[in-house]
């Protein structure tokens, strides 16, 4: 096999990694509180980024100040609050409604780059911005005339997409780049240590643990998230930005996919036609300006 089918086998196997920590959240939703669940994901997956620096020989980074509070601030918003957030929304709507939410990650970036950092949006962007709209909005109308349950769960995974945008930017800021391996690291240990106090608010203690819960954390934690990495920057190492940015579509449709075999969701036709929007929404943006932040899902943060 080729180093670039190698590149695209890695990629492919990440994003469908990616798109099963739908499947796991809403898995993890039943059985445990968000911040607990959160909290478990980084305590397992941080021993697995440790070995893995060692293994390497990767350094722990040394960030100034300034670097240093944009890690804080990367760790809150975009593990913490997607993670928090993505479980919280699955509570209440459907998995196979927030793999369409999930698509929306790239228009989601571009949207906070135009009205934090003052970009000028483009025309592909204008046309990806109202496909993706189009794509959420043909879940969320039938999910808030089924109840408004529904509704406010689509919006909490609409909100981890912001973290995670957030996330993203926040990388661009850095004055000195944070290498992957060590990035992912020090994420899980900052969003280890700002989960620990809002868990204890939810007592999990007093909570009768389902294993399944317990189990999706566990799978999330060194599957998706440790695996995933591996995958992505491998994957991403045998190809061009283009090419690895384009197989980010294929995370929301292996979580639909995964919602409809695993889960035994009923996919209706108006989430096909939203993840449809989705995918062209994508495509738009991409084919103009490689998603070079999107493929960090694959890594600590998803």
């Amino acid at each position: 096999m080729s180093q670039r089918l190698q590149g695209y086998a890695c990629l492919a196997g990440a994003m469908i990694m990616v798109g099963s920590t739908v499947v796991a959240s809403k898995v993890i939703a039943a059985g445990l509180p968000p911040f607990t669940a959160t909290a478990l994901r980084f305590a397992l997956a941080l021993p697995c980024f440790w070995l893995l620096m060692r293994a390497t020989g990767t350094a722990w980074p040394r960030p100034g100040r300034r670097d240093a509070v944009l890690l804080v601030l990367q760790a809150v918003a975009g593990s913490v609050g997607y993670t928090a957030l993505l479980i919280s929304g699955l509570r209440l709507t459907s998995a196979a409604n927030a793999s369409v939410v999930i698509g929306t990650l790239p228009v989601v970036t571009a949207l906070i780059a135009v009205a934090l950092l003052g970009e000028r949006p483009r025309l592909p962007l204008l046309v990806a911005i109202a496909l993706a709209t189009a794509g959420v909005l043909a879940v969320a109308l039938p999910a808030g005339a089924q109840g408004q349950g529904s509704l406010v769960g689509n919006a909490l995974v609409l909100a981890a997409m912001v973290c995670e945008g957030l996330f993203i930017l926040l990388n661009r800021r850095l004055r000195q780049p944070v290498p992957p391996l060590a990035l992912s690291a020090v994420i899980s240990a900052i969003g280890l240590a700002a989960c620990v106090a809002p868990a204890l608010f939810e007592a999990p203690w007093r909570i009768a643990l389902a294993w399944q819960a317990v189990a999706a954390v566990a799978y999330y934690a060194i599957v998706p998230t440790v695996g995933g990495f591996v995958l992505w920057y491998a994957g991403s190492a045998r190809t061009s930005g283009t090419e690895a940015a384009l197989f980010t579509a294929l995370a929301p449709v292996s979580a639909m996919a995964l919602a409809a075999t695993l889960l035994g969701e009923a996919v209706t036709p108006m989430q096909l036609g939203g993840i449809g929007c989705v995918l062209g929404a994508m495509l738009c943006l991409v084919l103009v300006r490689p998603a070079d932040g999107v493929g960090r899902a694959a890594g600590a943060n998803r």
